[in-house]
């Protein structure tokens, strides 16, 4: 459950990640309502008719429909929030786009609203399934505070990042923009994360410290049996009727052992020891820190592909003559083309690789029941148990742990032949240097795209084909070359942006609009690297003989006061204010 609800809101997250924020909306403030009204309205009626079938009333049953309404909720979302340019009016609450952030997080929230239209539909299905009734507002609080671990190190990052970026210190600004700047934030994050977070999720999820008796007593000997410390707690998950375990924690003072008050009912003493063992197991052989290292791997990867996943779809003609067409907006075109096949690269990596490590992980913390026990019978029956209680087939996987069945035989293998424990050991190793020079490898060939020279042919073939299917009785060639270059620095593609602006001068070099666009990127590029205030106040005084507009004036006066001209950029300010006077509040900010 856990790990396909981590899949789940992966992709809201992603779907958040490669939606923009379109200059001005292409649906109103209307069109937005009704757009979300229906979306919750469909929703909120297939919840109800999936819940209301028989089959829903059934543990196995509750948690299918939930699984496939939770799918819906993503198709849902997605559509919302593409169809209802979501983002354009959730950036209100970005604070002057100060902390972006919290446009991200609106969308969350969203997404949380459809998941809440799903919880609701299932409150009385939870009730006879599990035997607890809940109000509504406690029943959503319950679901809310149980899934909140999962989106919160995204959150936490994501916040930290913009505050950052607000602190008036040009030294933090350049090390947060820095490659290795990015890479010293991200760990200290994840110390942040192993430090502090197994804490908090226990607290969300409502876990009470095992009581005080024989059976604390007992499994605490027995964890100190095997040098191992951690925390026992009791997890009330699905109100404790779920036969389940876990652990969490990579420093042993932070560390726990959850058990569900089911499994602890269920379970004999010598069962339960084969229990702690598999989650002793987990532990002793790195596999929490192994996990935090493949999402790593896959955030770095998925990084670098970015840019060239995204210029090989826009090399390709059917690409743009879509752009062309005036059937999507550019904007949305290019977050299609450059965030789907990323999505696709998500779940295939999360689904099979992610899935094929947990497995295997499994099933090595399955073996190590015999260095702790020296017999796997006990977890064999402790198996035997969860299947025949939970009703739920032997033979049944799923994509992140292999079915009982095959646990069981597995450890039924061992017994006979213990070289089975060896060699899934070496499976696993071989298979993390497997990965990791799959994973370097690629790194190291996506280093070698010449990604600049992509974007240098993608620009231009775009005008090209724009020039040829739109602008063929256009005499001014200039003006297109220009606006792609806005286009560009909406969208703060700001390298793109300066290429197109060059070539546009090439063939307009006295054009003052161009002229004033391109010194004003010169002076506010968020790369300092392409920042050039001495060529920006030329190109701007160009442009301000040429044709003194308010605006121009007002690029001159930040020229001038960029290059310490203070007086002359009061004075320059001061004319463009006359110039236009409608527009005096923003001249005097």
């Amino acid at each position: 459950m856990i790990y396909s609800n981590l899949l789940i809101f992966l992709t809201a997250i992603f779907l958040l990640s490669i939606d923009t924020i379109p200059d001005a909306p292409r649906v109103s403030w209307l069109e937005f309502f009704i757009v979300l009204v229906a979306g919750f309205g469909c929703y909120g009626f297939l919840a109800r008719r999936l819940f209301s079938r028989s089959k829903a009333y059934t543990s196995s049953g509750y948690f299918l429909t939930e699984k496939r309404l939770s799918i819906l909720a993503l198709i849902f979302f997605g559509a919302v929030l593409f169809v209802g340019d979501v983002k354009y009016y959730f950036s209100l609450f970005s604070m002057g786009d100060r902390l972006p952030v919290l446009v991200n997080i609106a969308g969350l929230g969203l997404f949380f609203v459809f998941l809440a239209i799903m919880w609701l539909a299932a409150r009385k299905n939870y009730g006879v399934v599990f035997g607890r009734e809940y109000s509504e507002t406690t029943f959503l609080g319950a679901n809310f505070k149980s899934n909140l671990p999962i989106v919160l190190p995204w959150i936490i990052l994501s916040l930290i990042y913009d505050l950052l970026a607000l602190v008036p210190f040009s030294g933090m600004r350049s090390i947060t923009e820095s490659g290795w700047g990015d890479m010293l934030f991200f760990g200290l994050f994840l110390i942040f994360i192993m430090l502090f977070f197994p804490p908090l999720v226990r607290r969300l999820w409502g876990c009470k410290k095992l009581s005080e008796g024989p059976l604390k007593d007992h499994l605490v000997s027995f964890c100190a049996r095997q040098k191992f410390r951690a925390d026992i707690y009791i997890w009330p998950l699905f109100e404790g009727r779920m036969l389940t375990a876990g652990v969490m924690g990579l420093v042993p003072g932070l560390r726990y052992i959850l058990l569900t008050p089911a499994i602890i009912e269920t379970m004999n003493i010598y069962e339960l020891e084969a229990v702690m063992a598999h989650e002793i197991g987990h532990v002793k052989k790195k596999h929490l820190l192994l996990y935090v290292l493949i999402i790593v791997g896959f955030s770095a990867m998925a990084g670098l592909l970015a840019e060239p996943v995204l210029y090989f779809f826009l090399s390709l003609n059917w690409v743009y003559q879509l752009m062309a067409s005036d059937a999507m907006a550019p904007e949305t075109i290019i977050a299609l083309v450059g965030g789907l096949p990323l999505l696709l690269m998500l779940l295939v990596y999360f689904r099979y690789i992610f899935g094929y490590f947990i497995r295997n992980f499994e099933r090595q913390a399955d073996a190590y029941v015999f260095k702790v026990l020296g017999s796997s019978s006990s977890l064999v029956s402790a198996f035997e148990k969860i299947a025949g209680t939970s009703g739920q087939s032997k033979s049944k996987p799923n994509w992140h742990h292999f079915g009982i069945g095959e646990r069981i035989e597995y450890l039924q293998r061992c017994e006979r032949e213990r070289r089975w424990i060896g060699q899934q050991d070496r499976k696993v190793a071989i298979s993390l240097i497997a990965y990791v020079l799959v994973l370097a490898s690629v790194i190291g060939l996506v280093r070698q795209i010449p990604t600049e020279q992509m974007v240098r042919d993608y620009e231009g073939k775009y005008i090209e084909l724009v020039l040829m299917q739109k602008g063929q009785d256009v005499e001014d060639k200039a003006l297109w070359f220009r606006l792609v270059g806005d286009l560009m620095l909406n969208k703060k593609m700001e390298q793109r942006a300066l290429v197109a602006y060059e070539k546009a001068l090439e063939i307009a070099p006295g054009s003052p609009e161009l002229l004033n666009n391109l010194a004003w990127l010169l002076l506010t590029s968020e790369d300092p690297t392409l920042r050039d205030p001495l060529r920006a106040l030329n190109l701007s005084r160009t442009a301000a003989t040429v044709n003194p507009k308010s605006h121009i004036l007002d690029t001159l006066a930040t020229a001038f006061w960029a290059n310490g001209l203070i007086e002359e950029a009061i004075d320059a300010e001061r004319e463009a204010l006359r110039s236009d006077p409608a527009q005096a509040a923003y001249y005097r900010e």
